[in-house]
């Protein structure tokens, strides 16, 4: 029995160590899908073409295509997508970098059970036919305190999709029932069979001193899960923190006069 593949089938190699991006090997008419902003080159023979949504359903009515634009918007990402597709006779190349410095996981849908929950930000690229759609987190507390609202994307479909995220990233598989306790703000990407909550630290030394938030996020087997060493979030408030400009405090690396050759220099 044969299986109906509705998404284009793409090669692609990842390229580098801390701040990687991912080239795409596209067939003649074959076609890739990307968030705005993430291209970094392309062969001269691939053609762009600025698409409401996520673009996997070609035949959409007006109505439809802005629906499925108004639900990006949910998720923080803009209204638009950008598909690259081979107009050559020839193999070509497109790739796309990562916002920030982080890695690429890519992730073979079909075989993951055909949907993957990720943080808001995380998609990166696509065979064309993927659909990048919004999730919808049915917890109050979850909503509330997991770090990533109500709302968190999903992609689905029966081809490669390419998510980033920063830092070191984990692949953990989970047996049915075992559970980890992670930052809320480290999870990237879960399979449908996970059970996402999220759990009070508990202890009042631990609340107020322990510096880790107050709520674990709880993920409960079966599935694959993918943790980040580095939150963006986190890279952010660490930057905004050490800039004089923003009230923070410049440790003086790489100076021997270190704090004294910042009052010489009139910083």
């Amino acid at each position: 029995m044969y299986q109906i593949q509705n998404t284009h089938e793409i090669d692609y190699r990842i390229i580098g160590e801390e701040m990687q991006c991912v080239e795409i090997e596209l067939d003649p008419q074959e076609t890739v899908i990307a968030e705005a902003g993430s291209l970094m080159m392309m062969d001269n023979e691939i053609q762009m073409q600025t698409v409401f949504g996520d673009g996997s359903k070609g035949e959409q009515s007006f109505m439809g295509k802005m629906f499925s634009a108004g639900k990006r918007v949910l998720t923080g990402e803009s209204l638009f997508m950008t598909a690259y597709t081979n107009g050559g006779r020839a193999k070509k190349c497109v790739t796309f970098a990562s916002p920030y410095p982080g890695k690429v996981i890519p992730l073979d849908v079909t075989a993951l059970g055909g949907k993957v929950i990720c943080q808001k930000d995380a998609f990166l690229c696509a065979a064309q036919g993927t659909a990048i759609g919004i999730e919808f987190q049915k917890r109050i507390g979850v909503g509330l305190f997991g770090g990533e609202g109500f709302i968190m994307q999903k992609v689905e479909g029966d081809g490669l999709a390419f998510v980033h995220a920063g830092g070191t990233i984990i692949e953990r598989d989970l047996q049915p029932g075992e559970v980890l306790k992670v930052d809320t703000g480290c999870i990237v990407a879960f399979t449908q069979g996970i059970d996402y909550d999220i759990e009070f630290v508990g202890g009042i030394k631990n609340t107020l001193f322990g510096g880790e938030g107050l709520f674990f996020g709880i993920l409960r087997g079966p599935g694959k899960v993918w943790i980040q060493s580095l939150p963006f979030s986190r890279l952010a408030d660490k930057i905004i923190s050490s800039a004089p400009k923003m009230g923070g405090k410049r440790k003086g690396e790489g100076s021997i006069l270190g704090g004294l050759g910042d009052i010489l220099d009139g910083n």
